[in-house]
Parts: C-alpha cells; structure tokens; sequence
C-alpha cells in the first residue's frame, strides 16, 4: 500500500477563522475601554509642578471662568451640587471628585464648590490642572 501524492493539488491554509478572532478581540478592547471627554466649556486648567494624573472613574465639576458651576453637562447652582452629588455617589464605589476649574475662578468660589462636594459624601476631591488625565 502506497500512499499516492496528488502533485495538482495545492494545499493552503484557512486564515478566516484567525480573522475572526481578531475582529471579536477588536471589538472587545473597544467596548471595554473607557474614554473620558470633557465638557465643551472654555476652561484654562492652572499649571502646578506636583500635578499626577487623576482617575478616570472620578465624578467631574465643572467651574468656568465666570464661576458657573456644571454637574453631568448641565449649570447648577453652588448650593445645589451637594444634592446632585450625592444621588450619583450613592451608586458608585470609587466616591471621588474631580473639580475642573478656570485658572480665573476666584479661591472664594473654588472653595465654595469643593466644599460642597465634601459635604456630599465625596471621600477624595482634587483639583485638575494642565497635567491631568485627558488635557
């Protein structure tokens, strides 16, 4: 018994199920990864020597040159991010803050917020600069 080798056969290999499979990765790391895009408010973030990046997973305040204070895109009052806050800290486990704020916004002003988003149970506030995460 002899083994009978066809020369006019050509053999090659499947590659569409490795294709596949680099499509379903693609797609995974796409959807898993996280992306952090700030408001579109014009905002001069103050420069500090110290800065290290902050999380993504923060909650975000935004305060605007004219200290007008923005929770999940929308303008609030001073008084009331203390309420905002607290409902969107409640869900989370990760119970920090990030106040993005104006180099312009006076130190009143800027105290006035962190202080609210303290008094709303945020167990870390910071302050973003230029070097934060997503400048």
């Amino acid at each position: 018994m002899r083994r009978r080798f066809r020369s006019d056969q050509q053999q090659h290999i499947d590659i569409s199920p490795l294709i596949d499979m680099v499509f379903i990765l693609l797609i995974f790391f796409m959807v898993s990864s996280t992306f952090v895009k700030d408001m579109d408010v014009d905002i001069e973030r103050p420069a500090a020597a110290s800065a290290e990046p902050s999380s993504t997973k923060a909650l975000r305040v935004y305060v605007d040159a004219r200290g007008q204070a923005y929770v999940d895109g929308q303008p609030v009052r001073t008084w009331m991010i203390q309420s905002r806050l607290r409902d969107r800290l409640a869900t989370m486990s990760d119970k920090s803050v990030l106040v993005v704020a104006d180099s312009r916004v006076p130190a009143g002003k800027l105290v006035e917020v962190v202080d609210q988003c303290r008094l709303a149970g945020a167990k870390g506030v910071a302050v973003a600069t230029e070097k934060e995460a997503g400048a």
